[in-house]
């Protein structure tokens, strides 16, 4: 039995051991496959690997010629970008260069305009103080006229009296125009000279042309203007300094005229010296040319002889009224005198006569009747009154509206009439003009007629000569009712001192 159990045993040993091996087997195979799956496991990650490595290189390779090739387009847009910006570069190096050239160009032109503004400004700085230097040296040609007198005039006086000897009166003033003309004034300060003797009264009558407003600089001097464009500006002179120069230039040409006239004739011929100062111009008014006379004077030898012309604080004005000159109150504005002598009335010519009485309506106004019309009006009254009358030639009367000669034995002689047509009182001035030229042509009575008035100085001085009548518009009016029947009417603006309404209609 133990030797059945040990079969047994054995048997069960042996089956034990066969499933022991049979299991070892198994578990064997069992691991084998295992291995073998775990081999082809590792074999397939293997695989896997290498082909996850083969798609990462064959990626890593597309990446790397990305890459390379954005590589490549980045090389070729930096290349591409070089040569922009080289070409930037270059143009820039030109535009620089072209800019520097420009402001270059435009500096030097700047420096040309700078330089031409300053040539400019200089010139124009030049130029003011030069025209105000020529301003200047006008103002002291026309100051020093009659302090720069020539001498070496008295050294005609021999030719002067030999002319009388020689020709008469007419050659004394001839060798007196010709010596007087010949001497050297400022440039357009000179004009005509004309002279007159009369040997009886030992006098000389010296009329010349005087310079026109022209000659008095209206402009006291220039000066820069710092303006776009920059000019030379005039600055004016005050309206009364230039009168003042006009009215004492006209003073010192007279004074001079007078100096000059006494030194080239011999005492023993002249005494006396009237001299008249016109003025050649145009009429405001009425476009006309005329020459009123702006001063008239009259001196001996002996009190003109007692002036100091060379003192400086001589003022030629207050020295004309030292002399009782007649000097025009305004004669920048050509406001004319009446000479204190007139020329000889033989050189007067008759004018033609005109019946202005018959193309008068019923009832004139005087103010409207035109100059010539007026005085011709006057010829007739006088000459229905009883003189002898004739009207002057407006262009050469002389201050003389008509001359007319009362043929009575006792109070007969030659008549200077006078005619003012005016609607203003009639100066003083006008009444002592007349007085002159009374004296001038020795007449026995003198007239002075107008229709407007007359003041107190004028009555004074025509009642103190004795030979002056004044006859105003009330006694005109009432003259032309009587001798021509004509009913005037007198247009004044305003009724005259001590006038009623009636006197004018």
């Amino acid at each position: 039995m133990a030797q059945k159990k040990s079969l047994a045993a054995q048997l069960m040993q042996k089956y034990r051991q066969a499933q022991k091996e049979k299991a070892a087997e198994a578990k064997r195979q069992e691991q084998e496959r295992a291995r073998i799956e775990k081999a082809a496991a590792l074999a397939q990650r293997q695989r896997e690997r290498e082909a996850a490595k083969r798609e990462r290189e064959r990626a890593q390779e597309w990446v790397r010629a990305k890459k390379a090739k954005e590589q490549q387009e980045v090389e070729k847009a930096r290349k591409a970008d070089q040569v922009v910006r080289d070409l930037e570069k270059r143009q820039a190096a030109r535009e620089r260069e072209a800019e520097l050239k420009k402001k270059a160009q435009v500096k030097a032109a700047a420096e040309a305009v700078k330089l031409a503004r300053q040539h400019e400004v200089e010139r124009l700085r030049n130029e003011a103080a030069e025209r105000t230097e020529a301003v200047q040296q006008q103002v002291e040609r026309l100051q020093s006229v009659l302090v720069q007198r020539p001498s070496g005039l008295h050294a005609h006086r021999i030719a002067v009296e030999e002319a009388l000897v020689r020709e008469g009166p007419e050659g004394l003033m001839a060798t007196v125009d010709e010596v007087l003309g010949s001497v050297a004034y400022p440039a357009g300060l000179r004009g005509a000279w004309r002279s007159a003797f009369a040997p009886e009264s030992r006098e000389l009558l010296l009329e010349i042309d005087l310079p026109g407003q022209e000659v008095a600089p209206t402009t006291a001097l220039y000066r820069f203007k710092a303006s776009v464009p920059p000019a030379v500006v005039p600055q004016a002179r005050k309206d009364a300094e230039v009168k003042d120069l006009y009215r004492t230039l006209v003073a010192r040409l007279a004074l001079r005229a007078i100096d000059e006239a006494f030194a080239v004739t011999p005492p023993s011929l002249v005494d006396v010296v009237a001299f008249n100062g016109h003025v050649h111009s145009k009429d405001r008014a009425t476009g006309k040319a005329i020459r009123p006379c702006l001063v008239s004077v009259r001196s001996s030898r002996e009190t003109f002889e007692d002036l100091v012309l060379d003192e400086p604080e001589l003022d030629p004005v207050t020295c004309l009224r030292h002399l009782n000159a007649i000097v025009s109150q305004h004669p920048y504005d050509l406001e004319p005198v009446r000479p204190v002598v007139t020329f000889d009335l033989s050189r007067y010519k008759r004018a033609p006569e005109v019946d202005v009485v018959a193309g008068l309506d019923n009832r004139p106004d005087l103010l409207a009747l035109d100059p010539i019309e007026f005085e011709h009006l006057v010829r007739r009254l006088f000459e229905e009154i009883g003189l002898k009358a004739w009207v002057t030639q407006a262009s050469r009367d002389d201050g003389v509206d008509a001359v007319a000669t009362n043929e009575d034995p006792i109070m007969g002689g030659l008549c200077i009439i006078q005619a003012k047509r005016t609607k203003n009182t009639v100066p003083a001035e006008a009444v002592r003009a007349l007085a002159g030229v009374m004296h001038d042509k020795a007449a026995a009575k003198g007239i002075l007629v107008t229709t407007a008035s007359f003041g107190k100085a004028s009555h004074d001085f025509a009642q103190r000569t004795g030979r002056m009548q004044l006859i105003d518009g009330r006694g005109l009016k009432a003259l032309l009712q009587e001798h021509l029947n004509i009913d005037a009417l007198i247009g004044l603006p305003k009724l005259p001192p001590g006038w009623e309404a009636r006197d004018l209609r």
